[in-house]
């Protein structure tokens, strides 16, 4: 799977954008390789951000960072953000 299919899959199961990264850089999204999004439903609202990267994003892709993006399409920089209010920002 491509980094932007993935990044597309993730948004649409999860209800918000994000941007995976590498060495704290962008990784194109024409980079093949990625295992799928295994994931049918969203993880809970009450999830902080940094638990959604933990359990959902590092746990599958190893080496990679990812970067959880509010509706302007800001980085969320504080790991205890719960996804109810970064899902809110897109409405």
């Amino acid at each position: 799977m491509k980094i932007g299919t993935l990044e597309m899959k993730i948004a649409r199961v999860e209800g918000f954008q994000v941007r995976v990264r590498i060495d704290g850089r962008d990784v194109r999204s024409d980079r093949e390789g990625m295992p799928t999004w295994p994931y049918e439903k969203a993880a809970r609202d009450g999830w902080s951000v940094a638990r959604w990267k933990q359990e959902r994003f590092v746990s599958l892709y190893p080496g990679f960072g990812v970067e959880v993006l509010d509706g302007d399409g800001n980085v969320i920089e504080f790991g205890q953000t719960l996804l109810e209010t970064v899902r809110e920002s897109y409405d």
